[in-house]
């Protein structure tokens, strides 16, 4: 048999209904819509006084492994990078709200990521994602929809902010706008007509056409592995619990797993892969595969690594095993060289992929009991929470309270297991805390 052959039989490409054709665009189209990473990252972390050049490759390598890992160990079309809101929360809150060294915080991640191993190998993290209810698995995906169509929006100026509604419409015959909405009509039409390639060929066609518009930015400069040295290895693991961060690891614990849960529900139930299962396959090696980039993250250089949601958009050019993020892990390890061709692309060409993704996703509310308050309401509190607080981790958190709280008030208590109760109160104190200022 050669090993092309033994390839699709690992990756289980007939059953799954996928090629080779089929997972290489989806796996690019997923890298195209996440590649701003590789700019944004090493930006929020500078201000954080960490080197940009170390970060950068920091960003690539500990991005490359994990969605190296996720396909070829845990064989799932997802895909892995320092993750957008925590990177944030590590500059800002950490390093300058409390003046923690960078140094330090790398250290908070790394005991993170460890905790994350350890209770994964314990089998706690995978009862915590078995306990969540098949209800909340669909209002976690339509959410997350919700969610990608709100950054899409915003990143090409459809949506703007406002003093008195938060929001509002913005110009729409501004160049970039309109390039956006011309981009997602392209998009949508290819999609119509079931091209496999329609989010790759919308994308460079939208780019394309921005070019003699002047929205397309050449600034030449590429990563060097030499650079890598200023950052990894400076973390410091015996500061971080000498100075007792036990809420800031608990943090940084929480927003990964419970990112990472919203991520793999939403996607696997976009892609039909959890379909006549009982239980998620190798769930635990979806979780070894975060804990372990996490970690090796935090060595290299940079904040807590988690899987994106813009995967969504590579499940829904087809992919389906874990080749479409191989793909991606080896288009993160040649983003160190080519850089500049990545910075080329505009918002306005990637952002309509993510709403034309968003739009897809909405189609799991179907699965959600509507003529069950208690199932209705946990379910609309969750997929309109994760947009308006832009948080996978809070619009679950809400869900699950809502969920609970409904089901002992209307007598149903017995029904509801003991890691339930237990992660209701964890997610009741987590509010507790951001409400106190943590």
């Amino acid at each position: 048999m050669s090993l092309i052959r033994r390839a699709e039989r690992y990756f289980e490409f007939e059953a799954l209904g996928t090629n080779w054709r089929t997972e290489i665009l989806a796996g690019v189209t997923t890298f195209l819509t996440m590649s701003y990473i590789v700019f944004v990252n090493p930006a929020i972390l500078r201000d954080a006084g960490m080197p940009v050049t170390g970060v950068g490759v920091a960003t690539c390598v500990a991005a490359a492994l994990g969605s190296l890992m996720m396909g070829l160990i845990a064989r799932y079309p997802i895909a892995l990078a320092p993750g957008m809101g925590i990177n944030a929360y590590f500059t800002y809150t950490v390093v300058i709200g409390m003046n923690v060294p960078w140094q330090t915080a790398l250290g908070a991640v790394f005991l993170s990521g460890i905790i994350f191993l350890a209770l994964t190998a314990a089998g706690l993290q995978q009862a915590i994602v078995r306990s969540i209810p098949a209800s909340l698995h669909a209002a976690v995906a339509a959410g997350i929809g919700l969610f990608l169509a709100l950054i899409g929006m915003q990143n090409t100026g459809i949506v703007v902010s406002h003093e008195v509604t938060m929001v509002s419409l913005g110009d729409l015959t501004r160049s970039s706008t309109a390039l956006a909405l011309f981009g997602l009509l392209l998009i949508s039409a290819l999609t119509a007509w079931r091209v496999k390639a329609a989010m790759v060929l919308g994308i460079l066609g939208t780019t394309v056409l921005a070019i003699p518009l002047g929205l397309v930015q050449w600034n030449p400069s590429s990563y060097a592995w030499a650079d890598l040295s200023a950052t990894a290895f400076e973390l410091d693991i015996g500061g971080a619990v000498s100075l007792g961060l036990l809420e800031i690891v608990f943090v940084f614990w929480f927003v990964d797993l419970f990112d990472n849960v919203g991520t793999l529900v939403a996607i696997g139930k976009k892609a039909r892969l959890f379909e006549g299962e009982k239980r998620i396959p190798r769930l635990g090696r979806i979780l070894a595969t975060d804990g372990v980039a996490s970690t090796v993250g935090s060595v290299l250089g940079t904040s807590t690594v988690v899987s994106y949601i813009e995967s969504a958009a590579g499940v829904a050019a087809g992919g389906r095993s874990g080749v479409t993020a191989v793909v991606v892990g080896l288009l993160f390890l040649l983003a160190l060289v080519v850089t500049p061709v990545i910075g080329v692309l505009p918002k306005a060409a990637t952002a309509p992929a993510l709403i034309v993704v968003g739009a897809l996703m909405l189609s799991s509310v179907r699965d959600i009991d509507w003529d069950d308050v208690t199932v209705a309401i946990p379910a609309f509190l969750t997929l309109t929470t994760i947009p308006l607080s832009y948080s996978i981790a809070s619009g679950l958190a809400i869900g699950f309270i809502s969920h609970t709280a409904l089901k002992v008030l209307s007598g149903e208590y017995r029904r509801i297991g003991w890691l339930v109760y237990v992660l209701t109160a964890l997610f009741v104190l987590r509010f507790i805390y951001l409400g106190s200022g943590g």
